[in-house]
């Protein structure tokens, strides 16, 4: 299932591994220290654990903040490992990521009918 969020929603991703066994709090932390952002904007903040099978989303929504928290049954998420601390990603690469595709993609890929599928 995906969630809907508002069209207009900036999404960060923190690349790397985040420890999974903190809250809210916590993750309002890592926002605030680590990447210098504001997490009370509208903005969808996601974590993801090293074995890289759970991943937590962070969003605030006017009175409160939602924790979002996902478990994969099997196969894992690609994470970016990147050297960048958080990265801000657009709505077609977070669909990618809950979809088990990478959100680098290296070329385009088509369909039988020459239509753009990524």
């Amino acid at each position: 299932m995906l969630i809907r969020f508002p069209e207009d929603i900036r999404i960060f991703i923190a690349c790397g591994y985040t420890d999974m066994r903190r809250q809210i709090d916590g993750l309002v932390a890592i926002v605030q220290m680590n990447f210098q952002l504001d997490p009370f904007k509208n903005s969808l903040f996601l974590f993801c654990c090293k074995k890289r099978d759970r991943m937590k989303a962070l969003l605030w929504e006017d009175d409160g903040f939602f924790l979002i928290y996902k478990r994969l049954e099997t196969g894992m998420v690609q994470w970016p490992k990147s050297s960048e601390v958080v990265r801000e990603i657009t709505p077609q690469q977070y669909r990618w990521l809950l979809e088990g595709l990478s959100i680098d993609h290296k070329k385009v890929i088509f369909n039988v009918n020459n239509k753009r599928l990524l």
